[in-house]
């Protein structure tokens, strides 16, 4: 007669044989102190699919049921044999595929083994979601591809159901009363016969505990995934006391606590210390590049967890992902790195959660889910399970993990400037348990790893906004010191082919193409103009894409040299456009399985199904660019405005200013007219003077007085040929210095008599402001009039030398010789002939126009002006 009755304790199990062993209907299991096999009974083969052959010398919580290595299975264990009496009794579900099994184990110690007893208890059914999957799997006939937006529907933050490795209590956040509890509570708290539901937390929590979330509630610090993380202990059957880790937060007005057994000794599981985080946040610190730093990440985060393979996943613009980084023991076969996957392998709004809730483990993919239980005060709502750490996964994404040979899993979002940059991703091929104080260690190095990522991304990224800042400036200084705004952008010694590694550029303004570099013909730019100008909203004046034949099917034409385009309209009216090209890059691109086939046709209830396939799938990219950074396209629209701004509008202000400038030449040509009239008649006014002068002179008798009024005319002339000057030049402000010397002259010759001469050499064009005219004028005369009256040879008369030119600087020269015999030696000190009154209106007349004299013999005297 089969021996049943074991799990009472009342047989002997050390004095049975295997024979005897096998004959009991319970799985029976013999461990030594390690816990390596030393006897597996048909039963636990039955149970496990496992031969005895099979298990024998085997880490039995490691290797054979790794879903048992736990702090409430192993860890009892371990408690047990360390105390030298291991005595323990409990439930567990085997969450095993495809029918779960919940049994009665009870461990004891035996002669020089210990003993493990698995009793069936029940056999389980999956979730009602998990079960629909994996009917859905069954039927499946073929894999058609379906709509990917179907797995945004499914509402993972409220599954209803946690992880069978901890227990929760749900509490309203006004009065802490009990609302909702996981249907394993009792494992954590005693049974004392009452209902959870409708009392308080500090009831059935250490009051510390509460107080400290009483605390936080409010002050406003435990919402938002913001956390209280406590060891607890509770009182356990009898007189025993359990240790457990407890977390707490606060979400939608309910307050959430989170239970699980805590080891005796963390080490048992490899429980992470603060020294290892802090070597491995420091090894990361020496890493220079995003390679480096994504290597090195998870190296150092599967040495934390123990994982079989970690990942660094990252998204790109479109949520597809890549494995950046791998690190894996040697025999995991599956390598992912470089490979590519689709966004609809992590739908939105499993995306959404990652942005929130950051990390997520995942004991046993095969686990059963513990239901939530609530009171009928808690309402109709689910409970929101956004931030909590033991939240179930849907079933359709563990469907995912068994198709890509996966157990036990992590994720922990890696968040670069407050957006999901990535994942660091866990991967193991049975189920693996991590501490909470190693899940914490992971999470703390990932977030080091993005602040790593974000220094040297934001370096990279800085250097090169910088040189393309400083490229903008000089291009906009050079637009307003430029009267042609495409010249400025086209052909200067910077231009836009130096934005953006664009290989062509061009500028299109009303009907004029000017293009530099690569570039599609003429015609070809008017029509994408044309397209840009018909196409885009008026409230988006840039258009950037990676791949323009796919939005506009005639640039397949040019897709070799313009496959990425940026494009900036500069005004409203749209008559105005910059343009920058990128030429095609040819790739390939390694996808983890078809990525036309992002989730498959379910059946029944379940409406779509992960893919299957993980297959390495090679897709020929053709018609692609290197894409253009959102920066750069805010540069372009800078750009686009400053030519708006600053020429553009110039160019309106310019109009405008044209009526007036028409105006103001009008009024000028009058003033012209009007200031030609004066000279006329100040020039005739003086001519009379003069004239009245030279009358008076004849009718006087006294030779002194006659020379005094000779000279007077003569200076009033000077003054009556500039302004002669002026009335004929083109220009009121400026006279030809030659020209009016040359007839001053002629007229100091005339008056100083027969016998006298000036012989006249004048640069042509030599011209003057009216100021310094009539002052060289005034000079003119008085050295002319002298070097007639004082220097005429014994025979009476004398000859002038007389020359005008220009002098460096813009000033001219001006140069009067006599052909007398020269100055005598010290004439400088010596009484001037006459009044005296010639030399005082020249050196009046040199101050007032800031000039110098030189007198010299050559060998007549030569005076020499310089102005």
């Amino acid at each position: 007669m089969p021996l049943t009755d074991a799990t009472s304790g009342d047989i002997d199990l050390d004095a049975l044989g295997p024979d005897e062993l096998d004959r009991l209907d319970l799985g029976v299991i013999g461990l030594d102190q390690a816990g390596n096999v030393v006897a597996y009974n048909d039963a636990a083969s039955a149970l496990s699919g496992l031969s005895a052959s099979a298990v024998m010398g085997h880490h039995f919580f490691r290797d054979v049921a790794p879903a048992t290595n736990l702090p409430g299975f192993y860890g009892r264990f371990l408690a047990g044999t360390r105390r030298g009496q291991l005595d323990e009794s409990f439930e567990f579900v085997f969450g095993r595929v495809p029918q779960p099994l919940r049994a009665l184990v009870r461990m004891r110690q035996g002669r020089g083994r210990y003993w493990l007893t698995i009793a069936p208890l029940q056999s389980l059914h999956a979730s009602g979601a998990r079960e629909a999957v994996l009917a859905a799997v069954g039927s499946r006939a073929r894999a058609e591809p379906v709509d990917p937006s179907l797995c945004e529907r499914e509402p993972i933050h409220i599954p209803g159901s946690i992880q069978p490795n901890a227990v929760m209590i749900a509490a309203d956040a006004a009065g802490l009363e009990i609302i909702a509890h996981s249907v394993n509570v009792r494992e954590a708290l005693p049974d004392d016969g009452r209902e959870l539901p409708g009392r308080r937390l500090d009831a059935v929590l250490p009051r510390s505990f509460v107080d400290v979330i009483r605390a936080r509630l409010a002050a406003g610090t435990l919402d938002d995934g913001r956390t209280i993380r406590r060891t607890i202990r509770l009182p356990g059957r009898g007189q025993s006391v359990g240790t457990y880790y407890a977390v707490a937060h606060a979400h939608l007005g309910r307050v959430i606590i989170e239970l699980e057994i805590a080891p005796e000794h963390p080490e048992d599981f490899s429980a992470a210390s603060q020294t290892d985080t802090e070597l491995a946040m420091a090894r990361l610190r020496t890493a220079e590049t995003l390679g480096d730093v994504a290597r090195i990440a998870a190296l150092e985060i599967r040495a934390l967890t123990g994982f079989e393979c970690v990942l660094v996943y990252r998204f790109d613009a479109e949520w597809n992902g890549e494995a950046i980084a791998e690190d894996k023991v040697q025999d995991w076969a599956r390598s992912l790195l470089g490979l590519r996957f689709p966004a609809s392998d992590i739908p939105a709004q499993a995306r959404a959660l990652y942005t929130k809730a950051k990390s997520r483990f995942v004991i046993d993919r095969d686990s059963v889910p513990v239901p939530l239980v609530a009171a009928p005060s808690a309402g109709n709502a689910p409970i929101d399970l956004t931030f909590a750490q033991h939240r179930t996964l849907s079933p359709i994404h563990l469907e995912y993990q068994r198709n890509l040979g996966v157990n036990g899993s992590m994720s922990i979002s890696i968040m670069v400037e407050g957006r999901l940059w990535g994942l660091m991703i866990g991967h193991h091929r049975q189920p693996h348990y991590v501490a909470p104080e190693t899940r914490a260690a992971a999470t703390v190095l990932t977030d080091a790893f993005a602040m790593r990522v974000q220094e040297i991304e934001g370096r990279r990224l800085w250097a090169e906004q910088q040189a393309h800042l400083d490229t903008e400036g000089r291009l906009v200084r050079g637009l307003t010191r430029s009267e042609d705004f495409v010249a400025a952008l086209t052909a200067g010694s910077v231009t836009l082919l130096d934005l953006f590694s664009a290989t062509g550029a061009g500028v299109v303004s009303g009907g004029t193409v000017t293009l530099i570099g690569k570039t599609p013909d003429e015609d070809q730019i008017r029509a994408l103009a044309t397209w840009l100008k018909d196409s885009l909203p008026a409230e988006n004046p840039v258009f950037a894409t990676d791949a323009l034949s796919s939005a506009f099917p005639a640039a397949a034409a040019y897709r070799e040299i313009a496959s990425g385009l940026l494009a900036a309209f500069v005004d409203a009216s749209r008559d105005h456009l910059v343009l920058w090209f990128r030429p095609e890059v040819s790739s390939t691109v390694t996808w983890g399985g078809d990525p036309r086939k992002p989730v498959l046709a379910g059946s029944g209830s379940v409406a779509v199904l992960p893919r299957r396939s993980f297959e390495r799938w090679v897709e020929e990219r053709t018609g692609f660019a290197n894409p253009f950074a959102d920066w750069q396209v805010s540069l372009a629209q800078s750009l686009a405005q400053a030519v708006e701004g600053v020429v553009l509008r110039q160019r309106r202000k310019i109009d405008e200013l044209t009526g007036l400038l028409a105006d103001k030449e009008r009024l000028l040509a009058q003033k012209d007219l009007l200031t030609r009239e004066i000279d006329h008649r100040v020039k005739n006014s003086l001519q009379i003077v003069s004239a009245f002068l030279q009358m008076q002179r004849r009718q006087i008798s006294d030779p002194d007085a006659r020379q005094a009024f000779a000279e007077t005319s003569a200076r009033v002339m000077s003054v009556a040929r500039v302004h002669d000057s002026l009335y004929q030049a083109e220009s009121v402000e400026e006279v030809d210095l030659g020209q009016t010397i040359e007839n001053l002259c002629s007229d100091l010759a005339g008056m100083a008599g027969d016998g006298h001469a000036v012989d006249l050499v004048a640069e042509p064009g030599v011209m003057v402001p009216y100021r310094k005219a009539v002052a060289l004028s005034l000079i003119a005369t008085e050295l002319v009039t002298n070097a007639f009256k004082y220097a005429a040879n014994p025979a009476g008369g004398g000859r002038i030398e007389v020359s005008v030119s220009s002098s460096g600087g813009g000033g001219v020269r001006l140069r009067i010789c006599d052909d007398g015999e020269g100055m005598p030696e010290g004439w400088s000190e010596a009484k001037p002939l006459g009044t005296g009154l010639g030399m005082k209106l020249i050196r009046a007349m040199l101050d007032q126009i800031n000039a110098r004299l030189e007198v010299a013999n050559a060998p007549g005297a030569c005076f020499t002006i310089t102005a």
